[in-house]
C-alpha cells in the first residue's frame, strides 16, 4: 500500500482506491493480451507446426539485424538500452 499511497501523495491517483482500481484494469488487460497471445500462437502451430528454438533464435537474429539504434554505438553491449525499472533491459 506505499507504493498506492505515494502516488496519491504526488498526485499520480485521486486515492488509493482509484490507484488500485487502475492497477486491476491494468492487470485485466495485461491478461487478455497474455490470452489473445496463447491463442494466436495455438492456432499458428496447430496450422504450421511447433515454433522450434531454432526458428525463434532465427527470429531474433533477424530482428537485432534491422534494429535501428536511436541511442549508443552500433555494436557497443549495454548501450542504447532503456531500463524502466521491471527488470527487463
Amino acid at each position: 500500500m506505499a507504493v498506492a499511497q505515494e502516488a496519491v501523495a504526488r498526485g499520480q491517483a485521486e486515492s488509493i482506491s482509484a490507484w488500485v482500481n487502475e492497477a486491476l484494469r491494468l492487470k485485466a488487460d495485461h491478461d487478455r493480451r497474455l490470452q489473445a497471445l496463447d491463442d494466436f500462437l495455438a492456432a499458428y502451430e496447430a496450422e504450421h507446426g511447433e515454433i522450434t528454438e531454432e526458428e525463434i533464435r532465427e527470429a531474433t537474429r533477424s530482428s537485432r539485424g534491422r534494429a535501428v539504434v536511436v541511442r549508443g554505438k552500433p555494436g557497443a553491449r549495454g548501450q542504447g538500452r532503456v531500463r524502466r525499472g521491471r527488470g527487463v533491459a
